[in-house]
């Protein structure tokens, strides 16, 4: 949850901001710390990493926006519903859980007592899919890619 206030504190908005509000808001501050408004130095260093703080802040609300969930609602309940999990990784209260065909979720602020359940049960993919899935803020963190 600190990832996702700071990145809210950073832009400016609060957790009903929408994609429209969220792209009004980005295309500001890209306007005032673009690097290419300064001249070569500290200022257009400082201009840099800050833009760079705005885009990663700005996709990374995307991604979990209610909108864009909305939108991805069918792909991802046919994921969690029919394929196997193949790989849980836990660190400092985010759970990824990679499904077979490649797609992996990230699960913020997920406790670790939950994780350790989930490692232990019969079946990883019905627990997931009943404490974990519709239980807590999560965003897409890689598509499978399609063989050609």
């Amino acid at each position: 949850m600190k990832k996702i206030l700071g990145y809210r504190k950073l832009l400016g908005v609060d957790e009903k901001a929408g994609l429209k509000e969220l792209k009004q808001v980005y295309r500001n501050a890209m306007k005032e710390c673009h690097p290419d408004k300064f001249q070569e130095g500290s200022e257009q260093e400082e201009a840099q990493e800050k833009s760079k703080k705005v885009i990663e802040a700005y996709h990374f609300l995307v991604s979990i926006s209610p909108e864009t969930h909305a939108e991805a609602l069918e792909s991802y309940t046919n994921i969690i519903t029919s394929s196997t999990i193949v790989d849980l990784n836990y660190k400092g209260g985010n759970l990824n859980i990679t499904y077979a065909e490649g797609n992996c979720y990230e699960y913020f602020d997920v406790p670790r007592a939950l994780y350790i359940k989930l490692v232990n049960a019969d079946t990883p993919g019905r627990f997931a899919r009943r404490h974990v899935c519709g239980s807590f803020v999560y965003r897409e963190v890689s598509k499978a890619t399609a063989e050609v």
